[in-house]
Formats: C-alpha cells, structure tokens, sequence
C-alpha cells in the first residue's frame, strides 16, 4: 500500500468517524482518559489499520460518535513519513472540499524548530438526517525519535456546532485562538504499540 493510500485513510478521517466499539482495546499504550482543555476523554474506537499504521479515537463520557461536540484521534505510523508531503495532501483534501463548501478553509503553522506542523481547517455538513453542523479541525503531524527509530504521528482534534451554519463557523472562529494553543501546548503522551500487535 502506498504511502498516499494509506495517509488517504487519516486524512478524510475527520469525515467519517467510525461508530464506537463496545470495548476499544488501547494499541498504543495511552494511560486514560485523557484530559484535554479541561475535559475527559475515553477511549471510544481502536483499529490496527495496517502493519505500521494504528488509530485510537476518544470522546467525552457523554458523548456518542454519531453527534458529538468534540473528538481526539491519534493516528500512529509505526514508521517514518514524509512530513512534507503529508501535510501537502492534508491541504490539498481540504481545498478540494472548498470547491463545494463554502465553509470550508485551511491553515497551516510550522513549529519554531521544524519538527511540527499543525493544519487547521473549518468544514460544513447539512446531512439529509440530522443536524447541519460546523467543524473545526486540528491536526498536528509530529516525527517522533526514540534512539535511531523514527515514528510518525497526526495528533487530530475535532470540535462541531449544530444548527446554523454561519453562526456557528462564526463562533467557532471566535474560539480558534485558545484551541489551537491548547494543541501546541498538549503534551503528547508517550507512545508505544501494544505488544500483541
């Protein structure tokens, strides 16, 4: 499988989560939950993707995949990848749904030293059942070291509004500063592949 396959898997994650399992098994060894800008999330979703590429979702206590509010995915390539080039693919899935949604745009930061991007990016949703809903999105791609072995990881967090599409892009506009200094700021947790795997 190529590495543009399999980074299409993650990439488009952020529109089409997968429904919870009963009991998601920890691939990555994440002590939970995990809290995050003052909330705690649960491990919901766990899937060995591939060989080298493993993901975990997690949500609120009370919250269901189908309409959550907000939703952190760790995707884990148990090898190295080209950071350039994902997150040029990123940008380009994003722009690709701009042609059609009109809510849609993205952004892209560099850490000061090089090793980190972030991609942020705004989506829209008006589905035939349910809620039409907002969705802010960050993802962090960070090379991980540990000795000579090199990983890879996108670090995603998502957040929805329901209800009127311009009210809430708007409000979450408002809230795009604190969001994405809680992403920078998240301490990542180390990160290790269950044995069983």
């Amino acid at each position: 499988m190529t590495f543009r396959k399999i980074t299409a898997l993650v990439l488009i994650s952020a529109f089409s989560f997968v429904k919870a399992q009963e009991n998601a098994t920890d691939l990555l060894s994440i002590p939970g939950p995990i809290e995050y800008d003052g909330t705690e999330f649960f491990l919901s979703w766990s899937k060995p993707v591939s060989k080298t590429l493993f993901r975990q979702q997690y949500l609120p206590s009370d919250e269901r995949i189908e309409d959550f509010t907000q939703l952190l995915d760790f995707s884990f390539f148990n090898k190295e990848i080209e950071m350039d080039l994902a997150v040029r693919q990123k940008v380009e899935d994003i722009q690709k749904i701009a042609k059609s949604d009109k809510f849609a745009k993205v952004n892209v930061a560099e850490s000061p030293d090089g090793k980190e991007y972030i991609v942020d990016y705004f989506t829209s949703e008006s589905p035939e059942k349910g809620d039409s809903f907002v969705e802010y999105n960050i993802d962090r791609f960070i090379t991980l070291e540990k000795g000579n072995a090199k990983s890879f990881l996108i670090l995603s967090y998502a957040k929805r509004m329901y209800g009127d599409l311009k009210s809430s892009a708007k409000s979450l506009a408002r809230q795009r500063d604190h969001l994405m200094t809680t992403m920078i700021e998240y301490k990542v947790p180390d990160i290790k592949v269950a044995d069983n795997q």
